[in-house]
């Protein structure tokens, strides 16, 4: 039987936000099997009885959508300035999470799911699964760039990131960087330690997932149970 955090099964009825299941939690109206639940990251198999003010809480069946993410919009669910990347989505599946992040200025290849253990499966920095990146620079990469990529290069604040791999295009001016983590700026933080700066920046594959071709900017779907697959390959 599958265990799920409690806020993960909230969540995964479709009805409530993360943060109005923190308010939920907090304020004492949701139950599990009875009992007024202690925190949101209780634990509870899908048998347990969990419910909101009395009205017992259905979890969906696990959606996964592929996302071409395009610049300008926030990797989140809510944001008070620019649009969060779940404005692209139907009414319908603006409840879904992102799956990790991609910058307010990169494009491309962004999962949003109802599943908080593939969520996890993917993001947990003990996964080691590999992303691939597309980017393009201005400056110019320092001749032991793709050396220091795979010892596992240091950023700007003394962080040294896992070894990671680069191919850089014969002008220079482009590369295709493949990273297993997900720290905040990564590719464009080691771009900048080997003498470059990143100006734009897409994401191709996660795993052995690859961007839909065929979905233009602002364009999704499901993923197919193959698909989900290929992602831990």
């Amino acid at each position: 039987m599958a265990v799920f955090r409690l806020d993960e099964i909230i969540r995964g009825s479709g009805r409530y936000t993360r943060r109005e299941v923190i308010g939920l939690v907090n304020e004492g109206r949701v139950t599990v099997d009875g009992a007024v639940a202690a925190a949101i990251s209780q634990r509870c198999d899908t048998a347990a009885d969990v419910r909101v003010d009395g009205i017992p809480v259905v979890m969906e069946p696990p959606v996964c959508l592929m996302l071409h993410k395009p610049a300008g919009y926030v990797t989140a669910t809510v944001s008070g300035r620019e649009p969060p990347v779940t404005d692209l989505l139907p009414p319908c599946w603006r409840h879904l999470f992102p799956v990790g992040r991609l910058d307010l200025d990169a494009e491309g290849l962004l999962l949003l799911t109802n599943d908080g253990a593939l969520c996890h499966r993917i993001i947990l920095p003990g996964s080691g699964i590999r992303k691939e990146y597309y980017i393009e620079v201005t400056g110019a990469f320092r001749p032991d760039t793709r050396e220091r990529f795979r010892a596992g290069i240091t950023v700007d604040n003394g962080l040294t990131c896992r070894p990671a791999d680069i191919e850089i295009a014969p002008d220079g001016r482009s590369a295709r960087v493949w990273v297993t983590e997900g720290r905040r700026h990564q590719v464009k933080r080691m771009a900048a330690a080997a003498g470059a700066r990143v100006r734009y920046l897409k994401r191709l594959a996660i795993g052995g997932l690859r961007l839909d071709d065929s979905l233009a900017p602002g364009e999704f779907r499901p993923l197919t149970e193959d698909e989900l697959a290929a992602i831990f390959r």
